[in-house]
């Protein structure tokens, strides 16, 4: 065959008809990248378990507890039990969540000591205080 047609590259990939895999090689070819996988996710370490939490209640334009004592590493959660929208934010900027809606939440780990003071930028009336302690041993 001569002329522009014979001149067109092969297909994708390299695979003309004549050296493409059959589909036994095909399927042999996608198992041993199935069982590859495996065995990089079975060696992989396993997750931490999760630390420890805290809860915080957002109820008639106040936080319960207004005053909270941690450890480092805990994840305090903030639930929105209002009809309104709340927005959680830390004086120093350390953290500010989304607009929460009814029932949503929002949570911070807080990894290092220190006293963190806290506020609905919406209603800056309503305040609060994480207290975060070093981990004990």
């Amino acid at each position: 065959m001569s002329g522009p047609a014979s001149q067109l590259p092969g297909p994708p990939g390299g695979h003309s008809p004549a050296n493409r895999p059959s589909p036994t090689q095909h399927r042999a070819h996608l198992v041993a990248a199935g069982l590859l996988a495996l065995s990089w996710l079975a060696a992989a370490p396993e997750a931490s378990a999760a630390g420890p939490t805290a809860t915080v209640q957002i109820e008639n334009f106040t936080f319960t507890p207004a005053q909270l004592s941690i450890e480092a590493g805990t994840t305090v959660t903030w639930i929105n039990h209002d009809d309104i929208p709340h927005l959680v934010a830390a004086s120093d900027k350390a953290f500010r969540s989304p607009p929460l809606d009814t029932d949503e939440s929002f949570s911070f780990t807080f990894s290092t000591p220190g006293t963190f003071d806290y506020f609905c930028a919406l209603h800056p009336r309503m305040t609060g205080t994480i207290q975060v302690t070093a981990k004990a041993k």
